[in-house]
């Protein structure tokens, strides 16, 4: 399926904003439906299925994180968040309750382009069993044996750094928020001991040779969580 056949439901009150994604997503070949409201974009979901969602958190009629619960009772739709700035406990909440990506406005069409690509993929990959081992740029960890690689050098992690990596990359491309992460990689009772995952953070990139001041791999969202970057 081709980009051009792609269907995109975009649930925004603000006109100027669906303006600018209407500009963005006709001129690179993206179909896309606007709903003023949620109850409006809940209905358009079930009429006329897209392959992807765009969604404000700010709706007139509904909280837009209760959206992404409703919607994630019956679908597994990419949700994409439009969160304004400092709200970083919505941003947060919104992907813990099965959002996929958010964008802070106001945002560049590059950007916006580049989360829709990912979630796309994502989607499409769906239940198809992924490959053993996963690669992104100098990068490559083969899930199967255990084995770490940077320019095809073994690269010796300690189990948690480990442990830490292989959630990072089975997320390629999503933010994982750091409850997240410290819950699968330290267990549930872990979440309050968010030092934890700076440190391992700091370690994985320092062996990975990911440059901790311009992170190529291991990039923080500030508040938010941590993205393994693959492209």
């Amino acid at each position: 399926m081709t980009q051009h056949d792609t269907p995109v439901l975009v649930i925004e009150d603000e006109p100027e904003i669906r303006k600018f994604l209407k500009a963005a997503l006709t001129s690179h070949d993206y179909a896309p439906v606007f709903a003023e409201t949620a109850r409006e974009g809940i209905k358009l979901i079930t009429l006329r299925p897209p392959e992807l969602m765009i969604l404000d958190l700010g709706l007139p009629d509904m909280d837009g994180l209760d959206v992404i619960k409703t919607v994630r009772e019956w679908s597994a739709l990419p949700i994409i968040v439009l969160s304004a700035r400092g709200q970083e406990q919505d941003k947060v909440t919104a992907l813990e309750l099965g959002a996929d990506d958010y964008l802070t406005k106001p945002f560049g069409i590059p950007e916006l382009l580049a989360r829709l690509k990912v979630a796309l993929r994502h989607s499409r990959q769906g239940a198809a069993v992924a490959s053993p081992v996963f690669a992104a740029g100098d990068i490559s960890v083969d899930l199967e044996k255990r084995l770490v690689k940077v320019r095809g050098e073994d690269v010796h992690l300690t189990p948690t750094e480990y442990k830490l990596l292989t959630v990072l990359v089975k997320h390629a491309g999503k933010v994982v928020t750091h409850q997240q992460l410290l819950k699968e990689v330290w267990g549930k009772n872990s979440t309050e001991n968010s030092h934890y995952l700076r440190i391992y953070a700091q370690h994985l990139r320092q062996k990975l040779g990911d440059d901790p001041m311009r992170p190529q791999y291991i990039i923080t969202e500030a508040g938010v969580g941590y993205r393994f970057r693959t492209e």
